[in-house]
């Protein structure tokens, strides 16, 4: 394996994006378990400490790739009907859960706290709210929408279900239908 030649002063500094981008790559190349920062240093040229102004260590390191999985979420459309609306951010995240299978399980397992983790979850409540449910009850819906859909977009990304993909996309379909009239009955309480 080639190393790329060390930045030396002069040379231009890194970026976020850059230290991001290169950790994407080695996830995609070699799995989740080989990111780390000597890795992702390694692969940029430079030593492991000049990561650290970008992502601190490899916790740092692996919430910039859930920010990363949060900024390819699909954005909402307001001026849908709120049942084509959760249709579409559903099958948004299943394409990024197919974009990034080994990514993907990382929103199961680190915060979601920052201004692109906000965005889904604000769009998913604001389709609850459309819909007519109870203030009351719109977080927890969104979080037990979220987990179901993520967890349907990850086992199938992941490999989990082996069946046809005609028959993944009936799974999917049942989920959604289920989940829209459990939607419509609970706001018409």
């Amino acid at each position: 394996m080639t190393t790329p030649a060390p930045r030396g002063r002069g040379t231009r500094g890194l970026t976020r994006d850059e230290v991001l981008d290169a950790a994407l790559d080695l996830a995609e190349e070699r799995g989740l378990s080989a990111v780390g920062v000597r890795a992702v240093a390694s692969r940029l040229g430079v030593t492991p400490m000049a990561l650290y102004r970008y992502v601190g260590d490899k916790d740092g390191l692996l919430d910039g790739l859930v920010e990363r999985l949060m900024r390819e979420m699909p954005e909402d459309d307001p001026d849908l009907p709120w049942q084509d609306r959760m249709r579409a951010f559903a099958a948004g995240v299943r394409q990024v859960a197919r974009r990034h299978p080994a990514l993907f399980p990382l929103l199961f397992t680190r915060p979601t706290v920052g201004p692109e983790a906000r965005r889904p979850r604000d769009a998913v409540q604001d389709m609850l709210r459309a819909a007519g449910v109870p203030e009351e009850v719109v977080p927890p819906l969104q979080r037990l929408l979220d987990t179901v859909g993520m967890g349907l977009a990850a086992s199938e990304a992941g490999g989990r279900f082996t069946a046809a993909p005609e028959e993944i996309d009936r799974v999917h379909a049942l989920a959604e239908e289920i989940f829209l009239d459990a939607i419509e009955r609970y706001a018409a309480r």
